[in-house]
């Protein structure tokens, strides 16, 4: 080097230099000396030390230097004192850094210590302040403390959501929603169990394993899991007030209108004639069938004279207003409600909300206080029976709103809610309100959609805003390909301070600087690259984290699980080619009401002031880590 600005670096340079040759020098000491001692059996008897030691072993060789020791014996003694230095040195440098790229925490983001509360030891502490019949238990299940979401990347630990929470997951399809979120909270939920979906595969996996604690209510109107009906649900039990009779008119209405906020006039008179009809027909004490009946024939006076009968004058009025109407706007008034309606027409979906005594009827209000489980399967598009699952869906959430109100405010067991494809087969309008409320009584509801835009498509974009805000948890996966969203939620991780070292150099000498720059945490692609199997955290009141997703199959009794899937699996194919031929369904237990005999009455659910009994382990898993 020349010039000032490279002689200064000359002392530093024989600084090294030195250094280096002592270290050296000092394991080749140390490793030929324990060699000769421990492998050859000559004793410790060290040569003298000299920085230039390495030199004299490497021109006269270990003889000169230990003449009793074999020379095999030094040189495996060097070579292992050198190894290990090495891996402490490459652990350590680990250390430092924060481990190998990809399994590094992204700084900026959450870690364990912001997290505590989400650990296992404040999860366990915030289960006893929500859950009294935990008080006095020593050890709990991990799953008895909270809904496991996964593991903080990139070691750990598991993280968990308290019973209180409620959580919208947003992810493209095949990025892990079933597998890594749907089924694991079906297999470890302590209370009552709705899941909706428009496939079969969290219900093939987890029906098994289900049945172990309560009974399993399989609702599939358009042939899902080709289950046999085996149970019926009265849709109109909840109508008899204007109240629940609009909400399930809501529901069938949501179920053709793409956008909640946005109800033309025929949108809306047809939900308040539907909700005049099911109001009559619930107090009337009519089936389906004539309900059907009267909005084939808008002249038909039998639903305004029901509603006359229960006094219900202003209800009446109003229908026979809409009645003796303008003949144009009468018709298209009926018309769009038929086609709201219009799954009933088929006898296959309509006999499944129609009254049945040779089979046991669901009844909501029973299921919330149990261990059951409710698998909601419908197709989406048309056709489908979207109406009568989100109704159905409806009526359980609101029983066990209920049922939390006259257990001093919140369920225990609480009851999860996993609803799957929300947006295409459970269109409950006004989920978005409901959400926080639902929380605090104990229901942890899981919404699952593919995308933002999704959501914003049934409950508009003030609805979907509101549902983003009231979910507690929330969890981005892989496959987000919404532009504006993925900014806008880089936008929320943050922003961190990067530091940037600059270097000059003139005549006179050099000079170094030093200065930062604000840069995202997680710029919009690397929130859209996010590899399967990794999830976003956005949980209120902490900082963003990332964290691994903890698939069924990657859990300690996954062979269990997945033998009974595939036989799960084997009968709804069989279940299916049974019915393609034609054929009349195999007889014995239809794997619908596992502990029900046909036309027997479901047994009497606990209630809250009775002793529950101990549950089995569905899903039994370690300690939590």
């Amino acid at each position: 080097m020349s010039g000032r600005g490279g002689t200064e670096y000359w002392p530093w340079a024989i600084v090294g230099v030195v250094t280096l040759a002592l270290m050296t020098s000092g394991g080749v000491w140390f490793g030929g000396t324990l060699g000769a001692a421990l492998l050859s059996g000559a004793g410790w008897h060290p040569p003298a030390f000299s920085p230039v030691l390495l030199a004299s072993l490497l021109t006269h060789g270990p003889t000169d230097l230990w003449p009793d020791a074999v020379p095999w014996a030094v040189w495996t003694g060097i070579c292992l004192v050198f190894g290990t230095f090495a891996v402490l040195v490459a652990l350590a440098v680990r250390k430092v850094l924060g481990g190998t790229t990809g399994t590094s925490r992204t700084k900026g983001l959450a870690g364990a210590k912001e997290l505590a509360a989400m650990c296992p030891r404040g999860i366990a502490a915030r289960a006893r302040e929500l859950r009294p019949s935990l008080k006095g238990q020593d050890q709990l299940h991990p799953d008895e403390t909270g809904n496991l979401l996964g593991d903080l990347e990139p070691k750990g630990p598991e993280l968990r959501s308290s019973f209180e929470d409620v959580e919208l997951d947003l992810m493209a399809p095949r990025a892990g929603k079933s597998t890594g979120i749907a089924v694991p909270r079906v297999l470890r939920a302590r209370g009552a169990v709705l899941l909706t979906s428009n496939k079969s595969d969290v219900y093939a996996v987890t029906r098994a394993a289900r049945e172990q604690t309560g009974v399993v209510w399989t609702f599939d109107p358009q042939g899902i899991a080709h289950v046999p009906r085996a149970m019926w649900w009265d849709m109109l039990a909840d109508c008899d007030t204007i109240e629940g009779a609009r909400r399930l008119a809501g529901h069938f209405v949501a179920s053709v209108n793409d956008d909640a906020s946005k109800k033309d006039f025929w949108i809306s008179a047809a939900q308040n004639t539907l909700t005049a009809l099911f109001l009559a027909a619930a107090r009337g004490g009519a089936s389906v069938t004539e309900l059907l009946g009267w909005l084939a024939d808008p002249a038909d006076r039998t639903p305004i004279d029901l509603l006359r009968d229960a006094e219900m004058t202003a209800m009446a009025d109003q229908l026979q207003g809409t009645v003796r109407g303008a003949a144009e706007t009468r018709d298209s008034i009926y018309e769009t409600a038929r086609q709201c309606v219009a799954c009933l027409l088929d006898p296959e979906i309509a006999a499944w909300v129609t009254p049945d005594p040779a089979l046991p009827e669901f009844r909501p209000h029973e299921h919330v206080l149990g261990r059951d489980t409710l698998y909601l399967l419908s197709k989406d598009g048309g056709g489908s029976a979207a109406g009568v699952i989100a109704g159905l869906a409806d009526a359980t959430l609101r029983a066990g709103v209920i049922a939390a109100e006259r257990m001093g405010g919140r369920l225990d067991p609480p009851m999860t809610a996993v609803l799957d494809e929300a947006a295409n087969v459970c269109r409950i309008s006004d989920l978005p309100d409901l959400y926080s409320h639902l929380g605090s009584r104990g229901i942890n509801v899981v919404t699952l959609l593919q995308s933002y835009r999704q959501g914003a498509r049934v409950w508009g974009e003030a609805g979907m805003d509101a549902l983003w805000s009231a979910a507690t948890i929330k969890l981005l996966g892989a496959g987000l390909d919404d532009a504006d969203f993925v900014d806008k939620v880089s936008k929320l991780v943050g922003q961190h301070d990067v530091k940037t070292s600059s270097y000059s150099k003139s005549s006179d000498g050099g000079s170094r600087s030093v200065s930062y720059r604000l840069d995202p945490i997680l710029p919009p692609d690397k929130i859209r690259a996010l590899p399967k199997g990794r999830a976003l955290l956005l949980a209120t009141g902490v900082k963003p984290a990332l964290i691994r997703l903890r698939p069924w199959y990657k859990e300690p009794n996954a062979a269990v699980i997945s033998a009974a899937a595939k036989a799960e699996t084997e009968a709804i194919t069989a279940r299916a080619a049974r019915a393609w031929a034609g054929a009349a369904p195999a007889p014995g237990n239809p794997g619908n009401l596992v502990h029900l005999h046909k036309g027997q009455v479901p047994p009497a659910p606990l209630l809250h002031t009775e002793q529950a009994p101990s549950a089995p382990e569905p899903f039994p898993l370690p300690d939590a880590r």
